[in-house]
């Protein structure tokens, strides 16, 4: 039974830019392994706002919003073996959500030079 969905869209300009300062958004956000993915790839930034995209899907899934608490870098996108994109909860982020019964996670993700896109849907 689906119990949630969301869909997000950003400029990838945005997300470059915020990326690129030395503020701290990039490890509040991203994983380590998120930032190491993104980071090897040509247009690293157009990874990083597809990531980006897919966490505020999910928030929007589960209903939640920037502060609820939930943290960021625990919601990871990861690739299958054949580079299927996937999104693990971990933490503390896992816990507070443990609630809601989310047994699957869809995640797609899209982009291009300067759009990035991601839905998701949750099931129980």
């Amino acid at each position: 039974m689906i119990i949630g969905t969301g869909i997000d869209i950003i400029e990838v300009e945005r997300i470059a830019f915020r990326v690129g300062r030395d503020n701290g958004f990039k490890e509040f956000v991203f994983s380590k392994d998120e930032m190491s993915y993104c980071d090897a790839k040509t247009s690293p930034f157009e990874h990083y706002a597809a990531r980006f995209a897919a966490k505020e899907a999910f928030l929007k899934a589960v209903g939640r919003g920037w502060d609820s608490g939930l943290q960021w870098n625990e919601i990871e996108i990861v690739n299958e073996t054949k580079g299927k994109p996937a999104l693990r909860i971990t933490g503390s982020t896992e816990k507070m959500l443990a609630p809601m019964g989310i047994r699957i996670i869809h995640v797609s993700l899209s982009h291009v030079k300067s759009m990035a896109t991601a839905i998701v849907i949750l099931e129980s």
